[in-house]
């Protein structure tokens, strides 16, 4: 979703030390904002992530993306292109995101007790790392991420399997995913709502209709679902702002499931877009 042309918030190179860089969007508003870390893609930082910081920022939020492949040493322009995966390990990237939060808490323009995270597609799980692990984090969000196949289980690098990270987030979580997603089925939409119910944790996911893998990115025209990514940033933007006020009461648990799909749905059928 590029950001609108006519605004003055220009994207930013920080460092936030440890060799992490990231890149950072000022909202115009004055005073201390409530800050979100916005996750990459499988692509590491590119114009898309660039354009949601910026989008942050013109919703009145500071925007920090954080470079999770910064100790990736082979070709970067490949990842961007999407012919090679960088593997994210659970250390190394909370580890990160630890770096990221206190970058935040320090600048004048954040006010630390309202921080949030969303996490995209390879990033998904990130999200819920660093709200299971963290219990400063107000919300954090899911973006067709996190629950595809073998995702679900621990391995060498990615050790707590999904179900134990929803046990342990510490705050309200939300997940939106695509019926026509190639990677992460309507099964596992499902069984991640039932991840939070059987925890006892707030949650609110919504399934959009026909919506393939990786509908919010408008650089990419094959996947792009203007209507899906549209409804999309505007259900996440109500809801970290809802995090931010408060409106999630802690003593309650709140869950909302929002699930349009075909009844003669086969996932076996769902393609990757380009």
């Amino acid at each position: 979703m590029a950001a609108k042309k006519s605004t003055a918030i220009k994207p930013t190179t920080v460092n936030l030390g440890g060799g992490i860089s990231a890149v950072r969007a000022l909202p115009k508003a004055k005073g201390k904002r409530p800050a979100v870390i916005i996750l990459h893609e499988r692509y590491g930082i590119d114009q898309h992530t660039k354009d949601l910081t910026v989008k942050l920022a013109q919703a009145g939020f500071v925007g920090l993306a954080p470079d999770l492949f910064h100790r990736f040493t082979g070709d970067r322009n490949a990842v961007l292109r999407g012919e090679q995966r960088v593997d994210l390990t659970d250390d190394g990237a909370l580890a990160d995101l630890n770096a990221a939060v206190a970058y935040l808490k320090k600048l004048p323009s954040v006010d630390p007790s309202r921080l949030g995270i969303i996490g995209v597609c390879q990033s998904g799980r990130q999200s819920l790392l660093l709200s299971a692990n963290r219990n400063d984090i107000a919300g954090a969000v899911v973006l067709y991420g996190a629950i595809g196949g073998r995702e679900w289980q621990g391995n060498e690098l990615r050790p707590t399997p999904v179900e134990e990270l929803v046990a342990k987030v510490s705050c309200p979580v939300l997940g939106a995913f695509g019926e026509a997603d190639h990677i992460i089925s309507v099964d596992d939409v499902v069984r991640f709502r039932n991840c939070f119910e059987k925890a006892k944790k707030s949650y609110h996911i919504r399934l959009y209709r026909a919506a393939p893998h990786g509908w919010l990115n408008d650089t990419m025209p094959g996947r792009y679902r203007k209507e899906a990514a549209n409804d999309a940033w505007k259900l996440m933007m109500a809801f970290l702002k809802k995090c931010f006020t408060g409106g999630w009461d802690p003593n309650q648990i709140a869950s909302i499931f929002e699930c349009d799909y075909s009844s003669n749905y086969d996932f076996t059928k769902n393609v990757r877009m380009e």
